[in-house]
């Protein structure tokens, strides 16, 4: 039974559950349409899809960084699942560049381990692990850079330099500036556009 909530969590799930039958469970759960699920720390974590605009955000990062990729190296915002087993989390990372090679696959669990880039756009259901799990799982498995789009606050924080402990370098801007992307990309993402629509005032508001 799912339990839907700020933060929904599949009940009965736990880390002595065993990743891999999490993994199996995963694949067998029916998730009500708008929302998507992960593993994150052994529980099965069920957060709605991303509001509208989000797809704009998506598309302006795709675009701006595909001519920097890495020879080989493809980025997406296709929903795909990259599992980190040693972390027992798997994750669905809103854009995410990794070498064409892992994805000539029939299996539907991607190597976690073969992303160069990963960029989470937040959502108050899932900004907590986008900020704080996410950022310890990516770092560990070496993924080369790593975006968080605080959708809620406006801010754009990059991570670089992946070590055991943590990412050594971290860097905040707020949308509408210019956020340096690290190597292997070497550019500058330009984040105007990235903000929420604005409310037209209504011809009330004049009154």
């Amino acid at each position: 039974m799912t339990r839907m909530a700020e933060r929904p969590v599949m009940s009965g799930t736990t880390p002595r559950s065993g990743f891999e039958e999490l993994l199996d469970l995963l694949d067998e759960l029916h998730v009500p349409d708008g929302y998507k699920a992960e593993i994150i720390r052994g529980s099965i974590v069920v957060s709605p899809w991303s509001k509208g605009y989000y797809h704009r955000v998506m598309r302006l990062v795709c675009e701006q960084l595909e001519p920097h990729l890495p020879n080989g190296h493809v980025i997406d915002r296709a929903p795909f699942l990259y599992v980190f087993p040693g972390d027992e989390c798997a994750y669905g990372p809103d854009v995410h560049a990794a070498h064409e090679r892992v994805f000539e696959t029939e299996s539907n669990r991607l190597d976690g381990e073969g992303l160069s880039f990963a960029a989470e756009l937040t959502s108050p259901s899932t900004r907590k692990d986008d900020v704080t799990d996410k950022v310890e799982v990516y770092a560990k498995a070496g993924v080369p850079v790593y975006l968080v789009l605080d959708m809620q606050n406006e801010q754009a924080t990059v991570f670089w330099s992946p070590t055991e402990g943590g990412y050594e370098g971290r860097l905040t801007k707020s949308f509408g500036e210019k956020l340096y992307i690290p190597d292997p990309f070497g550019c500058t993402l330009d984040t105007d556009g990235f903000q929420a629509p604005r409310r037209e005032p209504d011809e009330s508001d004049d009154d």
